[in-house]
């Protein structure tokens, strides 16, 4: 049976753009379908808008070092939330433009609007029915919504990098990555911030001595935390107070309150239960190692398949579906490796192994760890320290684990991934030259 197409993909993200693109060059004739901003979650509602806005919290501590430098200010710097916003919208403007080009480039023909399924064919968009030999489903995730009494004004992060102005105090709720950076955004920008978890210790899934280090410098820095205390529920008391209820019938005011409690896979409107694809418990769309369904023709990549949701990995898997399927290249992705970086105040990076999962998999290990004050700060009253550690298999001295939490550790911990993934010895960070002064040093001199 002839199709409209070779390949549709259904979801205009990183992933998506990316399966696209590479379809293309190997000569199939694609489409793609998008009913929202070209580029996903990162460009429009995650990673680029948060790290625009984690530069803007940092200047207010950088202009207090300055004055330990010898800089003084004739007048105090003001800071404008609205021009933040602004001229992030126009970054992100500047990215949705290049990501439809980099499409039209390669010859991919691009619909606005929401696709459901027919059949595992064919999809229908605005009331036109399309068709493709193969279809592949890259619609990303969505934010969690809490249900609380006022559960329709608590804002999640896609409401914040809209917000139309600051609060003076803000409840944070979540322990994981978008809550503490979020935290240290807010706070950095001069708002009150407290962040709510139910648990004892945020970031529970990197390395124990990593993520207690960036808790405790993240409440030298002000930020306030509620920890092992359970939610009743929040109401809205007034047009701009909040009152969080515990289970104990403790409670707390507050301007504002942001919901991060995760993401869950988007399938929303896909009508997948009419061509009975096989879902995951938690929803998300299940798959083979080669990104395959249960259904020979229709694939899945990135966040909706909630195997490991970062933009690089859905770029990944959408390459490597495009070459095992287009390219006679059959291939998948090793996941074993994955530098992660957290952009709190101070950033936190990791790559390998952490020791509570060294442990768990029985490898006799050595850890080496060094914390210090960064040079930067070592002129200021600024209580500023960075953590590194480096986790060790005794018998081959190879290292399985890099973890850092202090500036710069991301563009650090990036770097070092590679000799991971080479496979370097502790033997070996040791005969490397240190380059002097600078922080990444003391990975070499541990």
């Amino acid at each position: 049976m002839n199709h409209d197409y070779d390949l549709i993909v259904i979801g205009a993200g990183s992933g998506g753009v990316r399966a696209a693109r590479i379809a293309s060059q190997y000569g199939a004739k694609v489409a793609i379908i998008e009913g929202d901003k070209y580029g996903g979650t990162c460009v429009n509602k995650g990673c680029v808008p948060k790290k625009l806005f984690s530069y803007a919290s940092h200047f207010k501590e950088d202009f207090e070092i300055a004055k330990s430098f010898g800089w003084t200010f004739k007048k105090e710097a003001i800071f404008n939330w609205k021009n933040l916003i602004i001229n992030k919208d126009k970054e992100i403007d500047r990215l949705n433009l290049i990501y439809k080009n980099i499409l039209k480039k390669n010859k991919v023909d691009m619909f606005n609007g929401f696709a459901t399924f027919i059949d595992r064919h064919t999809l229908n968009v605005n009331d036109v029915k399309i068709t493709g030999e193969k279809i592949l489903i890259a619609t990303g995730g969505k934010v969690v919504r809490p249900s609380y009494s006022s559960s329709k004004k608590i804002l999640t992060s896609d409401e914040l990098f809209y917000l139309k102005k600051l609060p003076q105090n803000i409840v944070i709720l979540g322990g994981g990555y978008i809550a503490a950076e979020f935290a240290s955004i807010l706070h950095g920008l001069g708002v009150n911030t407290t962040l709510i978890y139910r648990g004892k210790q945020i970031l529970k899934i990197f390395d124990n001595e990593i993520n207690s280090f960036l808790q405790n410098q993240m409440k030298k820095k002000g930020i306030k935390f509620v920890l092992e205390k359970d939610i009743e529920d929040i109401s809205q008391l007034g047009k701009d107070q909040f009152e969080v209820l515990f289970t104990d019938k403790s409670t707390f005011k507050t301007e504002l309150v942001l919901s991060a409690l995760g993401r869950l896979p988007n399938i929303d409107g896909l009508n997948l239960s009419a061509i009975k694809i096989d879902l995951n418990s938690n929803n998300s769309i299940k798959v083979d190692k080669y990104s395959k369904t249960n259904l020979d023709n229709i694939f899945a990549i990135g966040d909706v398949t909630d195997r490991v949701n970062l933009t690089p990995l859905a770029i990944r898997e959408g390459h490597a579906f495009s070459d095992s399927e287009f390219g006679n290249n059959k291939r998948y992705l090793n996941y074993s490796l994955i530098p992660t970086a957290v952009f709190t105040d101070p950033p936190l990076a990791t790559v390998g192994l952490s020791e509570k999962e060294a442990i768990k998999r029985k490898i006799n290990i050595k850890k080496y760890i060094t914390s210090f004050t960064p040079m930067k700060y070592s002129l200021t009253e600024i209580d500023s320290k960075i953590l590194m550690k480096l986790i060790v298999e005794k018998e081959t001295d190879k290292v399985l684990g890099i973890h850092m939490v202090g500036m710069d550790s991301p563009e650090i911990i990036q770097s070092l991934a590679v000799s991971l993934t080479a496979g370097v010895t502790k033997r070996q960070f040791d005969q490397t030259i240190a380059m002097h002064p600078t922080t990444a040093e003391e990975f070499v001199t541990l």
